[in-house]
């Protein structure tokens, strides 16, 4: 196994005291595993919010390309699974909010629909930290796409936060 593997080994295990051997021994902070990935991709994927740590303060690029097919950035897969401590680490490291990655995801309206109900510390943390309550993905903002799923409790919150329905969704 070559270093970067063993990195994002480490990484996917969220073992900070691996993760930092392995960068100390000289391993490339965003180098690729054999398939692609770099340490920071899954750990914050996998929610490791101490290990994303150590990756941005010691380089990592907190917007690089993520995901099985790079289509993705790390606060996208953090935000998709509702890990706060993870985009909350991520913005720290000065990763933008709004639409990323290959796909134009946007971090709140994935935050804002994931799972039956979204993730609501998520949401309201990236808010506080600047995002647009309104940004669009696809043509429709988080609490468009919120009313589209049904999800009543998210659409009243990002309603709370200043977003607007569009014409075609209001009652």
């Amino acid at each position: 196994m070559d270093v970067a593997d063993q990195l994002v080994r480490a990484a996917a295990a969220g073992d900070v005291t691996s993760v930092a051997r392995q960068l100390e021994r000289g391993a490339a902070v965003d180098a690729p595993d054999s398939r692609g990935r770099t340490a920071l991709d899954v750990a914050a994927g996998q929610g490791h919010a101490g290990v994303v740590r150590l990756l941005v303060d010691a380089g990592a690029d907190p917007e690089q390309r993520a995901g099985e097919y790079k289509e993705s950035t790390p606060l996208c897969l953090a935000a998709i699974r509702g890990h706060t401590a993870v985009v909350g680490a991520l913005l720290d490291a000065g990763a933008r909010t709004g639409a990323q990655g290959r796909m134009g995801f946007v971090p709140l309206v994935l935050a804002a629909t994931a799972g039956n109900a979204g993730y609501p510390e998520t949401v309201d943390l990236l808010l506080d930290r600047g995002a647009d309550v309104d940004a669009v993905m696809k043509h429709k903002s988080a609490v468009d796409w919120a009313a589209g799923f049904g999800q009543d409790r998210m659409v009243r919150r990002l309603l709370s936060r200043g977003a607007t329905l569009t014409a075609r969704l209001r009652p």
